[in-house]
């Protein structure tokens, strides 16, 4: 008796299948995005510039030694108080800026001994190669959101009518900006700019010294 012949599948199709199946998870698949701290180097620049003349009394020094502990205009300070310290040094306003304007909008002390505008005041920070990285990132954290208090108060000022139901309204425009990344919104990126430039982020991240 003849063996039956096992029938043949029909696989002609299934490259196609597979390929427009492909296509439909490329389509429709969320990727999320990496999040991590925002910030950027300088653009490589070979012509020779000399560096601005600072003043002492423009800059503002951390310091964290190899114990963790926290050194503050060469003075120990806890963590707790470096958020308010940074936000005093910033908004002093005890002078004029590179274009001889004063800080209208600031509401420090306009001590003599501390910065003269946000324009000029820059934070120095400084670890020890032996600094842990969690101190680390704590001490940045609170450097930055003494940035961000000032310009959520400046946001609050100008644009908080645009957006009365807010409670925040800086971080409000931020999260507009990223849901609306690939339309550009003028008006929006204006107002963020804006108060960026009311206190711009001049933070510097000195080398570790060699031992």
């Amino acid at each position: 008796m003849a063996k039956r012949a096992a029938p043949e599948v029909n696989a002609g199709s299934m490259a196609d299948i597979a390929f427009l199946l492909l296509i439909f998870f490329l389509v429709t698949t969320t990727i999320e995005k990496d999040k991590g701290l925002l910030r950027s180097l300088p653009p490589i620049d070979d012509t020779e510039v000399e560096p601005p003349i600072i003043r002492q009394k423009n800059l503002f020094t951390v310091l964290i030694n190899r114990n963790n502990q926290l050194l503050v205009e060469d003075e120990q300070m806890e963590l707790k108080d470096l958020r308010q310290a940074a936000i005093e040094f910033l908004d002093n306003g005890g002078g004029e800026n590179q274009a001889g304007e004063t800080c209208d909008y600031c509401q420090g002390k306009r001590l003599d001994d501390s910065s003269d505008h946000p324009d000029k005041a820059i934070i120095s920070m400084k670890h020890d190669r032996e600094t842990t990285y969690e101190k680390y990132i704590e001490v940045q954290n609170e450097l930055v959101a003494a940035y961000n208090y000032l310009r959520e108060r400046e946001a609050s000022r100008l644009y908080k009518k645009y957006y009365p139901d807010a409670e925040f309204v800086y971080a409000t425009m931020l999260e507009e900006k990223e849901k609306n990344q690939f339309s550009k919104d003028e008006v929006l990126n204006e107002r963020i700019e804006t108060v960026k430039k009311l206190f711009p982020m001049k933070l510097s991240e000195a080398e570790p010294d060699k031992n």
